[in-house]
């Protein structure tokens, strides 16, 4: 086909037009090392959404040593001529994007890479590392003084990484904002199970070697990934309320079995599903190794990860964080008392559930046991600082103001409020100012008073 004379003027004004606004178009830039979060400033990344993570590990727990492959989908937000990923100690060998051979330098936990190309905005691309060496765990006071992350077992490894160890043992933006799915393919030595997170796909035998593959389908902040590797009991099935569930206990905690955790799992999923809407997951569980050195449990998405059998509060409180932490993440980490605070109170409604005891009356317990004086009151839960992000006054001062709120407000509004925060932030982030305006539009009430007392002023509030 030929174009006519006007024609080819008029392509000639496009293609001009075109070129004009390529030309405008913001040159290619680094991408930050970070998302600028107050207290973990160099965790996440600029520059692209993440949106899924395939992962392919293979751990040898006679060494310790950890082989890995990642491959991270994303799309760039803005023109890029480089961008990092959060990596912790291990070494990397070779790092391609959309399978042609990229450079990365090293600067601390940053890795930074440089297409042979820039990236446009808009654009999903492909950055696949291999890496390996032996994961080191964290510690320090942030996490009660407990190592965390990637953490050696007797049989195995127990994985459990809030809030920023996910990049210990892949590289990732290793940030609750950027949430994305996952493929984890796990390698162990068989005899051996390993574990991660959403449904399993597949596992088999091979040589000395078992692998398994997980898949969970919706997105995932980073640091509720896990792959615990070990010998477990795997019990499977559904709950009353149809919803499958697995869950695996070490075979060395069978004698200390004072709660049942796969009755109480079944149980706590289908009753919060009532109080806080759907649950968000294909699948409900829990991991039960037998790690002391770790003293905490961990809202593992899809399958709570505790260090031992622990107790029948302990199970619910993980559990309602599949709702208040997983579903529903943290903006920025200053805003935990979202998480902590929500599971906390969900230990309260249990209570009343089970008809041992009301919210009411659990709040006044709590409260009264701590005198003007003590230091539990000087928190601002808020913005609780980094090294005491998970002091006990974010879990129960964050409780206790849930139940001012809810006497405030009443019972038909507040249980209205829980499932539509659920709802409205499903799969997604949000921050204290977003919980607010929810509260104050459901209840029909200006309620800065109420918060900020409780949230934000240091001192034992007035009853």
């Amino acid at each position: 086909m030929k174009l006519s004379r006007s024609a080819r003027r008029g392509a000639v004004a496009v293609a001009a037009a075109s070129f004009f606004v390529i030309a405008a178009a913001p040159a290619p830039a680094p991408g930050a090392p970070g998302i600028g979060d107050p207290y973990f400033p160099e965790l996440g990344n600029g520059g692209f959404d993440a949106r899924h993570y395939a992962l392919g590990i293979g751990y040898d727990p006679d060494t310790d040593r950890l082989d890995g492959r990642a491959t991270l989908t994303a799309r760039a937000t803005e023109n890029l001529s480089s961008f990092d990923l959060d990596l912790q100690k291990l070494t990397v060998s070779r790092v391609d994007v959309d399978g042609r051979r990229a450079a990365f330098t090293r600067d601390g936990d940053e890795l930074r890479v440089t297409p042979d190309r820039f990236l446009r905005k808009g654009r999903d691309f492909q950055v696949t590392v291999v890496y390996g060496g032996i994961p080191e765990p964290l510690t320090g006071p942030i996490v009660f003084g407990s190592d965390y992350g990637w953490m050696k077992t007797d049989d195995g490894v127990f994985v459990a990484c809030e809030p920023n160890a996910a990049s210990t043992w892949f590289p990732s933006s290793d940030h609750p904002s950027d949430k994305a799915t996952y493929d984890i393919r796990i390698k162990a030595p068989k005899g051996l199970t390993g574990i991660s997170n959403g449904r399993l796909v597949s596992t088999w035998d091979r040589g000395g070697s078992t692998y398994s593959h997980w898949r969970e389908t919706e997105p995932m902040a980073p640091y509720l990934a896990t792959a615990t590797i070990g010998k477990f009991d795997v019990r499977t099935g559904r709950t009353p309320g149809g919803t499958p569930i697995y869950v695996a206990i070490d075979p060395v905690l069978a004698d200390s079995n004072s709660v049942d955790v796969y009755g109480v799992t079944a149980a706590a999923t289908d009753y919060w599903s009532t109080l806080f809407g759907p649950y968000p997951f294909e699948e409900t569980g829990a991991i039960v190794d037998d790690m002391p050195q770790a003293g905490f449990s961990l809202e593992v998405q899809s399958k709570p990860a505790y260090s031992a059998v622990r107790d029948e509060d302990t199970i619910v409180h993980e559990l309602a964080h599949q709702w208040f932490g997983d579903s529903v993440s943290v903006d920025t980490w200053k805003d935990i008392w979202l998480n902590e605070g929500f599971a906390t109170y969900a230990e309260w409604l249990w209570a009343e559930h089970r008809g041992t005891g009301t919210a009411h009356d659990l709040f006044r317990a709590a409260y009264d046991a701590r005198p003007a004086d003590a230091a539990f009151w000087k928190t601002v839960v808020a913005d609780p600082q980094r090294d005491t992000m998970f002091s006990s006054a974010v879990y129960w001062r964050g409780a206790m103001t849930l139940q001012m709120l809810r006497e405030r407000i009443g019972d038909r509004a507040f249980f209205q409020l829980l499932p539509a925060w659920t709802a409205a932030h499903r799969h997604g982030n949000a921050k204290t100012a977003d919980f607010i305006a929810l509260a104050e539009r459901i209840s029909g009430q200006q309620l800065d008073d109420l918060f900020t007392t409780w949230l934000t002023t240091p001192g034992k509030p007035a009853l």
